[in-house]
């Protein structure tokens, strides 16, 4: 059985989202990707939507919404995305913090650096899973 991995943010609605849908993308075959908030939006932040499509060809308006951490099943792995306040709390077997700048309001460039780090760090973090080097 795959592990779930949970992206949190405080409001999932920019990075977690990203991690949502390139993780789905990008390693569906090592793990199940969610994401969540403390809060929600009514809708996920535009301009990840518009540079995740451009560079992946996914439309998150279509694939996803924001979600509260009690709306996604027990977890095995979260990955807070870099709160900058208190984070969710979310109970699982192996929990990480990627440090990651909030792109909102800055330029698309902005953007497309942070959805690179989130690929660049989907593809670390399935690999630690299939070597066994994270215990679930």
């Amino acid at each position: 059985m795959k592990p779930k991995v949970a992206f949190i943010c405080v409001h999932n609605s920019c990075r977690s989202q990203m991690a949502e849908a390139l993780g789905k993308l990008i390693a569906s075959d090592v793990f199940e990707a969610y994401s969540a908030g403390t809060e929600t939006r009514p809708r996920i932040n535009q301009d990840a939507v518009r540079i995740i499509k451009e560079l992946y060809g996914i439309d998150m308006n279509k694939t996803q919404y924001s979600k509260l951490v009690d709306d996604i099943p027990e977890v095995d792995i979260a990955v807070k995305m870099g709160c900058n306040v208190v984070c969710p709390l979310v109970f699982s077997k192996h929990e990480e913090d990627w440090g990651l700048e909030d792109p909102t309001g800055k330029s698309d460039e902005e953007f497309r650096k942070t959805a690179g780090m989130i690929e660049e760090k989907i593809k670390d973090l399935a690999l630690r899973i299939k070597h066994g080097k994270i215990n679930l």
